[in-house]
């Protein structure tokens, strides 16, 4: 087919199948080009905007209809500008502004000064485009000016863009004009929640996503599979999920199995479930071109593939040998694809990895597909060029697994990770930070990456602990393993071609390290589960910089080294050099009797409750019957937290299947301590059983445990 012909296809569609999606928005646009949306949220549209270029949006999920005129005091107005080759927009803000935000970026928390490219890459170690590039791409900009009220920024469009951030910010994009959205708020943390509403909440996860994991590539053949499970409960470290890459597959064609290494992969899984041991698969989008492989034939047979230019299947290499590509813009190819997962998960497999969506092709253009491919689009979505629908290749067919998922299997919660996505694809997919180093340079830079994927809307997310390319040491994976339980994505994952990094791989000490640490994350799973909780309901990321505990101080606006979890805990590497810590009586918790040297200090805030359990081997032994409460009294004598407790799996929270507490401590003196439980929401009534570990300059005072009188007196 000649290009001119597949452009004239291109608007037909458009037209026939498209073009009534949003009409509200349309004809709003043709009236005003500024206005409010909602209150403290505006929208700006160039005066060339034609919806047709960049909508429907597939960050935004709401619809974005004018209610008010802009007011004149209005701060952050975008400038618009356009020339043969690209789309400008320049956006001024108040100097001694802090920029945050990007998504998945190298380089500082604070952003100001800096400048990345919005491509989704294939990225190994980060070693192509001086890591500027990564796996994702997230077209926003929080600002925190120095009375702590904050902005956030969307460039809605998904084509290729530059951000500048200087003052003023400059977005270059690689399409045609496109609209902004802008958020006014008093706080960042308003301003996040705000996001959220527009672009979508994390799903609640199931509970055995928030446990350890650990992961290779590759496991094989599955008696290693099976030895490694055996490991972590012979030298009881806990763990929730072990990860099959690719070379479970025949010959790399997905959704099948290798005969001789995965002979049984029911077994597998069975044998797995048995020790309390989840099960998760790589599946990525390259399905081999071979005419003898049936998903090939059904995708042929459905005319499923993307197209080069001339309307011909397109081909590129991934591990496999040669590959097409599902075009996840049609619907009918979504469609397919979900159904490729119902019999694969009856295997008792239980979550998904979507990998190499960048999409990664290993022979084509800056490792993926031309920038002229053809998405042919359908529904509510336009047909477009590649260059068009790239950064939101991995969005869309993360959306397609999870339905595919939830139609499988749907008593139980969807987990499913992806390494590339775009803003808005948290309501799909959990992620990671791609193919890191195993240095201590990435080690400390993936603090400022998991914060600023979580400050642009991805709450459930981390890297790879340990590093996955390069050999790790002894020193380093003590360290890192050390950071483990506080990332909101808790996974060891290392290459074919390294050196192991499984918690016993360097003996003794890193063993009994990694031990400790991971026993933290498990003890902490209540507090842990109530910010997911929280996250689901509000947007709020998990793991946060400390500025948010003081919005105006200044000093707090750069620190990456030590970070909140939640509300209510501050957490300092052990590693950390003078380190910009938010004032008040934060207290140290002593999880330990002994101090292994490598632990990361955990800070109370005063006036805090934090919830915690017994050590556990695995979330199926979870519960939260018997609670000790660590309280840090603040001078008024009183101290105050939360717990959210549900089934941990299946959906009958959404119908008030879930307790929600709220903890209230009056402090009557030093030594006697009354307890209020309230419940917020849920249809929930459990009998729990309580203690109080009242956290001192001193180490820790214990009370005795309790169930119906709730007023505690310190043991002698």
């Amino acid at each position: 087919m000649k290009r001119s012909n597949i452009l004239l296809l291109i608007i037909l569609i458009y037209v026939t199948t498209a073009c009534g999606h949003k009409e509200t928005e349309d004809t709003a646009v043709k009236d005003r080009k500024a206005g409010l949306v909602e209150a403290d949220v505006a929208v700006f549209y160039p005066d060339e905007f034609d919806s047709v270029q960049t909508l429907p949006s597939l960050a935004i999920i709401k619809d974005l209809e004018y209610t008010n005129d802009l007011p004149d005091d209005w701060n952050i107005k975008p400038e618009f500008s356009a020339n043969d080759s690209a789309s400008v927009v320049k956006i001024a803000f108040l100097e001694g502004t802090d920029l945050y935000g990007n998504g998945e970026v190298t380089g500082p928390l604070r952003r100001n000064g800096t400048k990345i490219k919005l491509w989704n890459t294939d990225n190994f170690g980060y070693g192509k485009f001086d890591g500027k590039q990564l796996y994702q791409a997230h077209p926003w900009v929080m600002g925190v000016r120095p009375d702590g009220s904050s902005f956030g920024i969307i460039a809605d469009n998904t084509y290729r863009q530059t951000f500048e951030l200087n003052n003023p910010i400059t977005i270059t994009s690689n399409g045609p004009s496109f609209r902004v959205i802008v958020i006014e708020k008093d706080s960042p943390e308003e301003v996040l929640k705000s996001l959220a509403d527009l672009t979508g909440k994390m799903n609640l996860p199931p509970l055995w996503a928030l446990g350890y994991q650990q992961s290779r590539y590759s496991y094989y053949p599955d008696s290693q599979v099976r030895e490694i499970a055996k490991t972590f409960r012979e030298k009881q470290i806990p763990c929730d999920v072990i990860w099959m890459d690719i070379n479970y597959m025949d010959g790399f064609r997905i959704f099948t199995f290798d005969e001789k290494g995965f002979p049984d992969p029911k077994k597998l899984n069975d044998d797995l479930h048995s020790m309390d041991i989840k099960a998760v698969y790589m599946i990525d989008p390259g399905v081999k071109k071979d005419s003898a492989y049936s998903i090939y034939q059904q995708g042929s047979e459905g005319n499923h593939w993307v197209q080069d230019a001339d309307g011909n299947e397109f081909n590129g290499e991934v591990w496999p040998g040669q590959c097409a590509f599902p075009d996840f813009t049609r619907p009918e190819t979504r469609e397919w694809w979900s159904g490729l997962y119902q019999d694969f998960m009856q295997l008792g497999i239980d979550g998904i990895w979507n990998d190499m969506n960048e999409p990664a092709v290993f022979d084509g253009p800056e490792g993926s597909m031309p920038f002229d491919n053809i998405h042919r689009g359908g529904g509510y979505l336009p047909a477009g060029e590649h260059i068009r629908y790239h950064n939101v290749y991995g969005l869309l067919m993360v959306k397609a697994s999870r339905e595919g998922m939830m139609k499988a299997k749907p008593e139980e919660r969807p987990f499913i990770l992806s390494r590339a996505n775009y803003l808005g694809g948290q309501r799909y997919a959990a992620t990671w930070s791609g193919d890191n180093v195993s240095t201590d340079a990435h080690m400390k830079m993936s603090i400022p990456m998991t914060i600023t994927l979580g400050l642009s809307g991805q709450p459930f997310n981390g890297p790879d602990i340990g590093g996955f390319t390069g050999d790790t040491n002894e020193e380093l994976l003590a360290q890192w393993m050390s950071l483990a339980p506080y990332y909101p994505f808790c996974r060891n994952h290392s290459a074919i071609d390294v050196i192991r990094q499984e918690p016993w791989s360097f003996g003794k000490k890193t063993e009994d390290v990694s031990r400790t640490a991971v026993n933290r994350r498990y003890k902490m799973m209540p507090y842990l589960y109530t910010l997911f909780h929280e996250a689901s309901l509000t947007g709020v990321p998990v793991m946060r910089p400390v500025f948010f505990a003081d919005i105006k101080d200044k000093k707090l606006r750069k620190e990456e080294q030590a970070f909140l979890l939640g509300e209510q805990l501050l957490v300092v590497p052990r590693w950390a050099t003078e380190p910009a810590l938010p004032a008040g009586d934060w207290k140290d918790i002593p999880f330990e009797k002994k101090d292994d040297g490598y632990q990361a200090t955990v800070k109370l805030k005063d006036g805090g409750i934090v919830p915690m359990t017994k050590l556990i081997q695995s979330t199926e032994e979870y519960s939260a019957d018997s609670l000790t409460l660590y309280v840090n009294i603040n001078e008024q004598g009183k101290a105050e937290g939360e717990l959210y407790n549900d089934a941990g799996q299946g959906y009958e929270y959404e119908s008030g299947g879930y307790e929600w507490l709220h903890f209230l401590i009056n402090s009557e003196n030093e030594s006697s301590f009354a307890l209020e439980v309230n419940k917020k929401e849920g249809n929930w009534d459990k009998n729990h059983t309580y203690r109080l570990a009242l956290v001192t300059d001193g180490g820790i005072k214990y009370t005795e445990w309790k169930t119906e009188d709730l007023t505690f007196s310190l043991k002698n």
